[in-house]
């Protein structure tokens, strides 16, 4: 089966406090996004890369393609402003039935993963954690306590079926309904629709803040030092 890969890499990423974005910062001695395109480029069911990200950076994007030799033909969706939006362009400009959605500034995801989530009979998968703390549920006060037995910490990359992602997409434009993540997007709509949680390795973090970044050379070096 062929597979459209949407790479998120929009967002100025304020909190990290640098001149350009996270993900295009250098993480063990490398671009973070070169870390999941190179992985992306070895995975022969991906026929098509999608990035969305802003203009300006398209120029030092297909630069760093060359310098890192990326084979799999790639092309550009605008970024929108909020998450949902890019999403929803990048769904646009994809060809194939199926696809796989990700985030530049989730690089500790390894080539094995992808296929793992690939691999799953399911054209609907994401991958999960288990929440390993209490939560409260509040606003400025305490009001309840959550069951984290009954939470998923959702992750990163996540498969498809894209017209019916596409679809719901349409819907959430129109009724102006905002959402965090696409797995939840898709059960509002479609709460018949089965969604397999896979479990997501401990390490998958997204880097946002100059701590995150700091962390994220140990889990390299832990995790991902001579491994694909």
């Amino acid at each position: 089966m062929a597979y459209s890969f949407i790479l998120l890499s929009g967002g100025s990423g304020t909190r990290m406090g640098r001149s350009v974005p996270k993900q295009y910062l250098l993480l063990a001695g490398k671009p973070m996004i070169m870390h999941i395109l190179e992985r992306v480029d070895r995975l022969e069911d991906i026929s098509e890369l999608i990035i969305v990200c802003e203009e300006e950076y398209i120029p030092s994007i297909r630069l760093m393609l060359a310098q890192y030799a990326i084979r799999v033909p790639v092309s550009y969706a605008p970024a929108g402003e909020t998450r949902q939006a890019s999403v929803r362009s990048g769904l646009a400009a994809a060809k194939n039935d199926v696809v796989v959605i990700h985030e530049a500034a989730r690089p500790f995801v390894s080539e094995d993963d992808f296929r793992r989530l690939m691999d799953a009979p399911e054209e609907n998968v994401i991958f999960g954690q288990g929440i390993a703390f209490t939560v409260l549920r509040g606003h400025g006060y305490v009001e309840g306590i959550l069951d984290r037995s009954e939470l998923v910490n959702v992750q990163l990359p996540q498969k498809f079926n894209r017209g019916i992602l596409a679809g719901a997409h349409e819907l959430a434009a129109k009724e102006g309904r905002a959402f965090t993540e696409d797995a939840g997007l898709l059960y509002h709509y479609n709460p018949e629709l089965k969604i397999r949680i896979m479990p997501g390795p401990e390490y998958n973090i997204k880097v946002t803040t100059p701590m995150d970044l700091i962390i994220g050379e140990s889990i390299y070096r832990e995790y991902f030092s001579g491994r694909k």
